[in-house]
């Protein structure tokens, strides 16, 4: 499935961040020379993604600033500088700024490498695998040993159809979710207009057998503290990327 729009969740405070973040948003901390966000965008951008909407609050001037100047895709931006939306709240509000084709959703401070080197892209695995007739969400997922910078917590485990559950001690088929996901905006036309959490809809779609995962390939890396920079840049320097062509 072609999937031509996008919505990026960055609109986030980045306390854990902090002292970096009391002086930029934490999608524009440098990681390997390169704002973590851009990994996202040339992602999409690579993947044939043609406009994405990304939510602004925290230093909202400075995001502006740097996507007005991304030249890979079109942005559009969904302004919360009034209210933080959370994960749900903010992705219906961006939502309504596209059309209502299938779109993917991305965290703009978790990103992958290395998905280069396999048949498919991450993200052309998670198009190809959507169903709209019988899914609801394919998230995007990779087991715990494939990560960096990650705080050890599994979310879900994977059957052997596709579906997804909430994760159990002791389940051998465990996965932490990526942090991307493919959905039809329809899913939210029930949403409430404020501001909600984005698991209430995993839950949903939990009890309806209708939320689905694909295993990523490559290596995933989220940078939640200062000092997650170093495993992370040490992690993109072994797989051969740099900040300007990651």
């Amino acid at each position: 499935m072609k999937i031509t729009n996008a919505m990026l969740l960055a609109a986030g405070l980045g306390t854990r961040m902090r002292p970096i973040t009391n002086r930029m948003p934490k999608p524009l901390v440098p990681i390997a020379g390169k704002p973590m966000i851009d990994y996202v965008l040339d992602t999409l951008a690579e993947a044939g993604v043609e406009r994405a909407v990304v939510n602004v609050h925290h230093f909202a001037e400075q995001m502006e600033a740097h996507l007005a100047g991304y030249r890979g895709l079109e942005i559009l931006i969904s302004d919360e500088r009034a209210q933080l939306m959370n994960s749900g709240g903010g992705l219906v509000k961006g939502l309504k700024l596209l059309d209502r084709t299938p779109a993917f959703v991305m965290n703009a401070d978790l990103f992958w490498i290395g998905d280069d080197r396999a048949e498919k892209s991450n993200l052309a695995l998670l198009g190809d695998f959507f169903e709209p007739a019988h899914m609801d969400m394919v998230l995007l997922c990779v087991p715990l040993e494939r990560t960096t910078g990650h705080n050890g917590k599994k979310d879900f485990s994977l059957g052997a159809d596709g579906r997804l559950k909430r994760y159990e001690d002791g389940d051998p088929n465990a996965v932490v979710y990526a942090g991307a996901i493919t959905l039809m905006p329809e899913l939210f036309d029930d949403a409430p207009e404020d501001a909600f959490n984005l698991n209430i809809y995993f839950d949903r779609a939990i009890a309806s057998g209708r939320l689905y995962g694909v295993v990523m390939t490559g290596q995933w890396l989220t940078v939640g503290t200062p000092e997650a920079i170093g495993e992370a840049e040490e992690t993109i320097r072994r797989f051969g990327h740099s900040g300007d062509g990651a």
